[in-house]
């Protein structure tokens, strides 16, 4: 059944002619007759009794009263997509690690929430090998996490290296030194993320080449928080200076002289992905720009501290 059909229909009944009809939507009066046609015929009941007064049989009163309430919803249903193609309107699901989700998007939410207001955003976080299972489960669009364990399905987008810094306590013996090696850590106590965590892994790596022991006080779940457990004067932190930058009161960000490890950031999606949507694809060049404008604010604090 052909919409044009329906607003043939309806326009039949309003106007109470074929010919007035035929002008209003500017077919011709065979073409609006042949619409009629195909309705009967596909619904197979008479819709219209043709006399000198175009009437309606009881078929054709209910299907009357349903055919507005059908070209309304096709209605939004068409504005719905077009705003969707425009970027508009649709659902856009982010993966994400810490910091990420819980201190840089709600910086970068409330612009692109402001300019589309429209759509519906889902966000959720995970380690990175956790959001690559979540995109091969069609679970979110994209995530912004360090590069995780090969996978067929899942394609990463380098965008930035992130070196790693310490966090240290500002009453840390430690403090006043404009230069720390790996060495300088020795029996220093470390506040870890936890075991499945690539952070972890890296710097259980680093300090069991450089160091050989490794002293944990403390582990924690969420990186995002180890700043507040430096801050408590529980240990020190080694990690990605974006998870640690900007220090909090009573700690302080020193770089490691003999440190060159880091961690690649980027954007992780699906290898062979539908279409996406506008909005998706928005978002996305967003977050780009946003991870490497933020990046060179966060290496130009350091390189100014280390001058």
């Amino acid at each position: 059944m052909e919409i044009r059909m329906i607003r043939t229909f309806q326009m039949i009944v309003k106007l109470g002619s074929f010919q007035k009809a035929a002008e209003a939507l500017q077919y011709s009066q065979p073409t609006v007759t042949m619409h009629i046609k195909k309705l009967e015929e596909e619904l197979e009941v008479e819709l219209l009794v043709r006399a000198k007064t175009i009437k309606m049989t009881e078929a054709g009163r209910i299907f009357y009263e349903r055919a507005d309430k059908m070209l309304k919803e096709y209605e939004y249903l068409c504005d719905a997509i077009t705003d969707f193609r425009h970027g508009e309107a649709g659902l856009v699901r982010i993966g994400g690690s810490e910091p990420w989700v819980s201190e840089f998007m709600p910086t970068l939410l409330p612009e692109f929430v402001k300019l589309y207001p429209k759509v519906q955003i889902s966000i959720m976080s995970g380690t990175s090998n956790k959001l690559s299972e979540m995109l091969a489960n069609d679970l979110i669009d994209f995530a912004v996490c360090t590069e995780p364990e090969a996978n067929l399905q899942i394609q990463f987008k380098p965008l930035l290296k992130e070196p790693m810094a310490l966090l240290i306590p500002q009453t840390h013996h430690l403090s006043n030194k404009k230069e720390i090696t790996v060495k300088e850590l020795k029996n220093e106590k470390f506040l870890m993320t936890m075991g499945n965590c690539p952070i972890r892994i890296k710097v259980e790596s680093i300090i069991s080449e450089k160091i050989d022991e490794l002293h944990k006080s403390i582990e924690v779940a969420n990186i995002s928080s180890l700043k507040y457990y430096v801050q408590a004067n529980l240990g020190i932190a080694l990690a990605p200076i974006v998870a640690i930058y900007p220090e909090i009161p009573g700690t302080l960000l020193k770089p490691i002289v003999d440190l060159q490890e880091a961690f690649q950031i980027g954007i992780l999606r699906r290898r062979y992905d539908p279409p996406q949507g506008t909005a998706v694809v928005r978002f996305m060049e967003e977050v780009e720009q946003f991870l490497i404008s933020r990046h060179k604010v966060a290496h130009s604090s350091m390189i100014y501290r280390m001058a």
